[in-house]
């Protein structure tokens, strides 16, 4: 089950966290069709938000097509996004350059900042938005 992690000084709207949250752990391979999402009770309990935010976040999420609300029963996800499990090689790739970039003295900002250029860079580059084709290039390429 997925656990959210509310950052109230991000800036980002809470229902927001959660949606993104959400999307995440379905991209990574942490939640699955037919999985259960926690009851609006529990994120509360875990997070000290308002009932309100976290039913806001799963009618988004419902709204994308992600999970359906079963009456009586919970909030389920009904499909996945990507393909990246959470083992993924690249995982620990990107790992160990994150650390590489703690060490260097970069701070959480910072290191969010320059991998956000990269990203920018890599999926404008040439219109490459093809996930395949820069898989390929990623696996090929240098490694940071």
């Amino acid at each position: 089950m997925v656990e959210f992690r509310i950052d109230r000084r991000s800036g980002v709207a809470t229902y927001l966290q959660i949606v993104q949250q959400t999307q995440q752990a379905l991209r990574l391979g942490l939640l699955e069709p037919g999985d259960k999402l926690p009851t609006a009770r529990e994120v509360v309990e875990a997070t000290a938000i308002n009932p309100n935010t976290v039913l806001k976040a799963y009618r988004e999420l419902e709204r994308e097509g992600l999970v359906e609300a079963r009456r009586g029963l919970g909030t389920f996800v009904r499909k996945s996004l990507g393909s990246t499990p959470a083992d993924s090689p690249l995982r620990g790739e990107l790992s160990q350059w994150a650390a590489r970039a703690r060490a260097s003295g970069l701070e959480r900002d910072d290191v969010a900042a320059l991998f956000s250029a990269v990203l920018e860079e890599q999926f404008t580059q040439s219109g490459h938005s093809d996930d395949s084709e820069h898989a390929q290039h990623v696996t090929k390429g240098d490694h940071a």
